[in-house]
């Protein structure tokens, strides 16, 4: 894949390379993180993907997304499109209710920007996102939703904010949000390979959505340090990105907590001067301009605050930082001269095979009923020897080929569409199957778990997945053994 930034080293840069080493190793402590990239100076002195995280896999950003859907505001603001203070209903009037309340009509572009638009929680959860047909309105659902405090008052964190910019921006530019964002952009920065999802209306959902690179995150973060100029181009107004990643409106009195800091223009602030955009189950972007350093993480975390804290106890001491240029040491990362330093994300321990494992080979097990509408699993090898399962949904057979000691690579499609994914299992007893199931791109992966019975009548079923926005477990059932 191409390149967007330069490379340098730690020392070149000023930052000791044991301080970069250690956090790199404390991120791999957490075991779910998908890639790093530190840039200092403008030039990358660190990298690395977590196999089978590779770099140039785009990856889910979730809200990181709210971040460059408000760069899109402020160009649309400074080419004079829509202003901070225009009013919601006035922007988006077919949308609106007939007879908006008070609280309603007084809600600004800028309220939507700070997450202070007078709603006590999400608007989001009043769309029914099951519905994919045209029509299905979700600016109108979320307008009709009651306003019960007066907008620019509370930060209460609403995902439908995001979406109502978005809309916004469809409707007074007549281009979808990346079609927007790409040549003023998406394209100078060099990212190319950005795409957003969209609501059945073919409005780029705005608060989430947004896939793109660990490398792509990096240039966007740098541009921001660098006041939106990018190659002596302005591509975003400086005064916008001042007030965008400025502290506009208080969220939280936790000093320890790097969710209490503060918030801006869909940018949230950081503890030690920094600050960030900011997804879901771990993916940051992390400027620090005390620093002059952008850090772009990827992972699939529930401990958010974590991956934060191993990046100020790692990087805030003094012994991080070193005079620029002092004793030349190679970048860590992958590239050729590179420190050697090749993560992964840790295949199940245990054995190929088992005694039982090979008496059950092509035995399929008819489930009990579930959710999941899973009605029987079969155990098997393919061709090459890996264990494979066939899960049984409505009548037709899904194939999971795990890789031992390493990860087997293909296409699944449990969740229905088909998903890129990487696979790994190994017997942890006499009887246990455990396995892996990594959707590649995304935070997500399944545990999977398959307990026979000593004599191979029956069979416990458990799939629960890592990260989740509610229930994690998604499959628990146990199975007969159909025989004769």
């Amino acid at each position: 894949m191409s390149r967007i930034l330069t490379r340098s080293t730690p020392q070149a840069e000023g930052v000791d390379p044991a301080a970069v080493r250690r956090l790199v190793d404390h991120l791999d402590r957490l075991e779910d993180v998908h890639s790093v990239m530190v840039v200092r100076h403008g030039s990358v002195i660190a990298e690395t993907w977590w196999y089978p995280h590779t770099a140039g896999r785009p990856h889910t950003m979730f809200s990181v997304s709210k971040s460059f859907t408000s760069t899109a505001v402020g160009i649309a603001v400074h080419e004079g499109l829509i202003a901070l203070d225009d009013h919601v209903v006035d922007l988006l009037p077919d949308d609106a209710p007939a007879d908006p309340s008070d609280h309603l009509r007084a809600m600004r572009v800028r309220d939507l920007l700070t997450m202070t638009t007078g709603h006590s929680a999400s608007t989001m959860e009043g769309i029914d996102r099951t519905i994919s047909l045209p029509g299905s309105g979700w600016a109108r659902a979320i307008l009709a939703e009651p306003v019960e405090h007066e907008p620019g008052t509370q930060f209460v964190y609403n995902t439908g904010a995001t979406y109502l910019l978005s809309a916004i921006l469809h409707r007074r530019t007549g281009q979808r949000l990346l079609d927007y964002l790409t040549p003023r952009l998406l394209e100078p920065l060099g990212i190319t390979h950005a795409a957003w999802e969209q609501d059945p209306d073919g409005i780029d959902v705005g608060g989430f959505g947004l896939s793109i690179t660990t490398e792509e995150m990096a240039a966007f973060g740098q541009l921001y340090l660098q006041g939106g100029l990018w190659e002596g181009q302005q591509l975003v107004p400086a005064e916008w990105v001042a007030a965008a990643t400025a502290k506009q409106v208080p969220n939280g009195t936790d000093d320890s907590s790097d969710w209490n800091q503060g918030y801006g223009y869909q940018f949230w602030q950081c503890r030690h001067g920094a600050y960030r955009a900011d997804g879901a189950f771990g993916q940051y972007i992390v400027v620090w301009p005390e620093k002059d350093l952008v850090i772009t993480m990827t992972s699939g975390l529930s401990d958010l605050q974590s991956v934060l804290d191993v990046v100020w106890d790692s990087l805030l001491p003094d012994d991080a930082w070193v005079a620029p240029g002092a004793a030349e040491a190679p970048m860590l990362g992958r590239a050729d001269t590179a420190i050697p330093f090749e993560p992964a994300l840790r295949t199940p321990a245990g054995a190929a095979s088992t005694p039982i494992e090979e008496s059950l080979r092509g035995v399929t097990y008819e489930l009990e009923p579930s959710q999941c509408d899973v009605s029987a699993l079969t155990l098997g090898r393919d061709v090459h020897g890996r264990t494979e399962v066939a899960f049984t949904i409505g009548g037709l057979d899904h194939f999971v080929r795990f890789g031992h000691g390493e990860w087997s690579q293909g296409s699944c499609s449990l969740m229905g569409a088909p998903a890129d994914v990487a696979t790994a299992a190994a017997w942890t007893d006499e009887s246990t199957l455990r396995g892996r199931m990594v959707f590649l791109g995304t935070p997500f992966e399944w545990r999977v778990a398959l307990r026979f019975s000593g004599d191979g009548d029956e069979v416990a079923v458990l799939i629960d997945q890592n990260v989740a926005f509610g229930e994690r477990g998604l499959l628990d059932v146990t199975g007969k053994a159909r025989r004769g």
